[in-house]
């Protein structure tokens, strides 16, 4: 419920764009995300601002042309994006996050119920692939209306 506490604490005026971390967020993501390579060069990004142009295109959907210039440059956000979908890492960020805000809510990490609305048992009796491949393949007509047809009289 929004109550004036409430606002206060999801408040997002002091960043510069709403889809920055806070300090308390990045808190939480910081120990998630992998240490650089060894061996290789160091890293000199800045993971944090990494993140804002991630979450930046997540929240906006916009494209990758118009990441803001005031965040890394387009290509090192897509390379990091890139990188961490591959290896996983925002698979597990998302899922360690997602235990986490359920235990905070007193829940279990997995979720024991769920709702089904009847469209779906609809589409998933008659088989998504098979339904669209036979919508797609032209009809056959009787020989009747072919006009191929002999009498014998």
């Amino acid at each position: 419920m929004w109550t004036s506490e409430n606002r206060a604490k999801y408040d997002r005026k002091g960043l510069r764009y709403p889809s920055d971390l806070t300090d308390e967020e990045w808190g939480y993501i910081e120990p998630l995300i992998p240490p650089a390579k060894r061996g290789g060069r160091p890293r000199k990004v800045d993971l944090r601002e990494i993140m804002n142009g991630i979450m930046y295109i997540l929240s906006t959907g916009c494209q990758w042309d118009y990441l803001p210039k005031d965040l890394p440059p387009r290509s090192t956000v897509y390379h990091y994006f890139d990188l961490w979908t591959y290896d996983g890492t925002l698979d597990r960020l998302h899922h360690n996050l997602y235990v986490k805000c359920r235990d905070k809510l007193g829940r279990k990490a997995s979720p024991t119920a769920c709702a089904i609305d009847s469209q779906s048992v609809k589409s998933a009796e008659k088989g998504g692939l098979k339904l669209t491949r036979t919508a797609m393949m032209q009809e056959k007509r009787s020989k009747a209306k072919r006009g191929i047809f002999s009498s014998t009289q």
